[in-house]
């Protein structure tokens, strides 16, 4: 007797079971009982099944209740996510979070469907089990102020902690947690000294999000076991196309170390046939094996401005797995026929062994292609005429993408230059060119034709899949959009590549493409396709990065076993069938947790860059309204600030809910998104990650 047996009787079951009649309809003998009741307490802390109150068992969608994670708002309210993509979010307004956190995995019961709000039920998994803040006193208690201002609950040092003393920065786990209303317990486990560089800072995040610092014992030796193997022997050659004939490049950042993908690319009378390469890190990494395990915990890599932390161990992401100029490497390869027109006309999928020709650079391949370089094309000689073949290609397949309803972002994002010390010398916009959009448009149509063909053959696997945006979104976003004057009418989901298209190249561009980006959900990763709203994408998945993504891993696993053996077994399908929910449900909550930290290590940097800047004037752009002020950034830099109504001090300025703005009651002037501003650096808190502006 498992889980399964027992999780596939009460779900088969026409009502709610109580604990006898589950033990005599599986026909147990009283000693297993005990076992029973353990195999129940499991299947609940899961949330695969509930125990009403009269004591009796039934499947959470029975009792139409809903699992899924909690994203708090700084205000006291949130939404539930459900982990199936086919449930739209819950509303849970601040009296029925049931003292959840962010990040908390939860149940929640729907009590108003119309306006889909509910309230959670019962915490299945807690998100945050420790908390990096400020020791202050009231009385004779002590309480941490977290810098995060997400959480909301209060959190008291536990009554046994001796010689702490208000005003520190601490590390604190929390031992208990209680429901609303109720403090949380702490207990401080390390006692920080105050930071004096942002690498001190970085590491005080590390330690707060309690990242894996090292690979078990296991996955090291296991990772050296691999290093030391050939990779061109007879036995890995088996079963592989040699690619190592034709030409291949990969073209990657300036400091990238790990290189997943190469690609090469043929001109024919019929259009263009592409080669895309992945490293192959399933030979490698097998199911359940120390580095698999180590893999899957991690979910993905983490950047930072000045270190990485990798899924695998440097052995194989920045050596056995990486695509290195000149040396021979294992990968899996989508090759794609397309017509001159860039219709997809035929694809395969196979093992092969590739040997790129160079490592080429972004900013390299621009050179030659857009600036037209002569030393560059000169050095580059070889692989210029396929590099043109590319951007040519790479045009096609970016209209039709265009046409097809794809939203076409091109969101600035922010690049730290660090100094030999490993300060920030500088905060710029990274510029996005030619290059990029080339891996880009190579890379999606190669993700999209993993997924097609997986899902043609019923294959169970993981998708990234994007849902449309809900309602109320949609709404706060008509009401700024027509305040901006860009729009009279109603906006839906699938005008927004045309009111993308209708702010290309004004002021207004970059402020209005990241509402949008706000508007919509959050993609992820689901054994269930709905599609990719964002891409217009019917069926896609991650196939392209397995060194640094966790699910890109599982699928190459997949689409390998499927090719190699023509046909998945009953066991196999069994397997992924129950693995896959939650290996998806994981590896997005660590995308989850690794967008936060990259986030917090980006703002990390932005306040130590600027703590000399006080007083300092800037011009800058608004990019948020609040009742409490608003969000400015710099045009110097690509920074962001706060200026708080207090210091608005010109006139009195209230906020207009309806045209989303704040007025001056006397001088009538008006502050909206996207309003530009001249700004004075009144203070920068390193404590609190933040940047404050007054009016000028």
């Amino acid at each position: 007797m498992d889980k399964d047996i027992v999780l596939d009787f009460i779900r088969k079951s026409s009502k709610p079971l109580s604990f006898r009649e589950i033990s005599e309809g599986l026909n147990l003998k009283s000693s297993m009982r005990k076992k029973l009741k353990k195999l129940l307490q499991d299947l609940i802390s899961e949330g695969n099944i509930i125990r009403n109150r009269k004591g009796l068992y039934l499947p959470l969608k029975e009792a139409k209740l809903v699992t899924g994670y909690f994203e708090a708002h700084k205000e006291g309210y949130g939404f539930v996510i459900p982990d199936s993509p086919k449930e739209t979010d819950i509303f849970i307004p601040p009296h029925a979070t049931f003292g959840a956190m962010h990040g908390d995995r939860v149940i929640a019961r729907v009590e108003q469907r119309r306006k889909r709000e509910g309230a959670i039920i019962r915490i299945l998994e807690r998100a945050i089990s420790r908390v990096v803040g400020f020791v202050e006193k009231i009385g004779p208690i002590f309480y941490i102020r977290p810098r995060k201002r997400i959480i909301q609950q209060q959190i008291i040092l536990s009554p046994e902690q001796k010689n702490i003393k208000a005003g520190c920065l601490v590390l604190a786990e929390i031992i208990k947690y209680q429901k609303i209303n109720n403090p949380l317990i702490a207990k401080v486990i390390k006692i920080f000294e105050k930071p004096k560089t942002p690498k001190d800072d970085i590491e005080i995040l590390i330690q707060e999000y309690d990242l894996p610092q090292k690979f078990s014992i296991e996955s090291e030796k296991e990772a050296k076991k691999i290093q030391n193997t050939k990779v061109n022997t007879k036995r890995n050659l088996k079963g592989r196309v040699d690619l190592r004939h034709i030409t291949t490049v990969t073209i990657d950042g300036e400091s990238a170390k790990d290189f997943d993908d190469a690609i090469s690319i043929k001109k024919t009378k019929k259009g263009f046939i592409l080669w895309v390469h992945i490293a192959d890190v399933s030979h490698y990494v097998k199911w359940d094996s120390p580095l698999d395990l180590d893999a899957r915990q991690r979910g993905t890599s983490i950047y930072f401005p000045d270190r990485v932390i990798p899924m695998l161990p440097p052995q194989l992401s920045e050596n056995v797995c990486s695509l290195l100029p000149k040396i021979p490497r294992l990968t899996f390869t989508v090759e794609m026929h397309f017509s001159n027109a860039g219709e997809l006309k035929e694809r395969d999928f196979y093992p092969s062994i590739i040997q790129t020709a160079k490592r080429m650079t972004y900013n390299s391949v621009s050179r030659i292609l857009v600036e037209r370089d002569n030393e560059e094309i000169k050095r580059y000689k070889k692989l210029v005429p396929y590099l043109e073949k590319m951007a040519e290609l790479c045009e096609l397949l970016k209209n039709k993408r265009k046409a097809r309803g794809s939203l076409d972002f091109d969101l600035p994002e922010p690049e730290i230059l660090l100094d030999i010390k490993g300060d920030p010398q500088a905060i710029i916009k990274a510029e996005r060119n030619l290059a990029h959009f080339i891996i880009e448009e190579f890379m999606i149509v190669a993700n999209e034709a993993v997924a097609e063909f997986l899902y043609s053959n019923k294959i169970p696997s993981l998708y990234r899949v994007h849902e449309t945006p809900e309602q109320n979104k949609i709404q706060y976003l008509t009401r700024i959009i027509k305040n901006l004057g860009i729009l009279k009418e109603d906006i839906k989901p699938k005008d927004f590549p045309e009111l993308i298209r209708l702010i290309k190249d004004t002021p207004y561009e970059e402020i209005v493409n990241y509402l949008i980006l706000r508007s919509l959900k959050q993609a992820r990763y689901s054994p269930e396709n709905v599609g990719h709203f964002g891409l217009a994408s019917e069926c896609y998945t991650h196939f392209t990065s397995p060194i640094r993504r966790y699910p890109d891993l599982v699928v190459h696993r997949i689409l390998k076993e499927f090719i190699m053996k023509k046909k998945l077994s009953k066991e196999r399908l069994s397997f992924l069938e129950k693995i896959l929910p939650e290996i998806a449900i994981h590896s997005s909550r660590m995308e989850r947790r690794a967008d936060s930290i990259e986030r917090d290590s980006i703002q990390i940097m932005r306040a130590w860059f600027m703590k000399d800047k006080i007083g300092e004037e800037f011009s800058g752009k608004v990019t948020m309204v609040t009742p409490e002020g608003l969000r400015v950034r710099l045009e110097d830099y690509f920074i962001d600030g706060f200026l708080h109504l207090s210091h608005m001090t010109d006139d009195f300025y209230q906020f207009d809910e309806k045209r989303y703005c704040l007025v001056g009651l006397k001088k009538r002037r008006k502050f909206t998104i996207g309003t530009s501003i001249m700004v004075k650096v009144s203070k920068v808190s390193l404590d609190e990650r933040e940047i404050f502006f007054d009016l000028l």
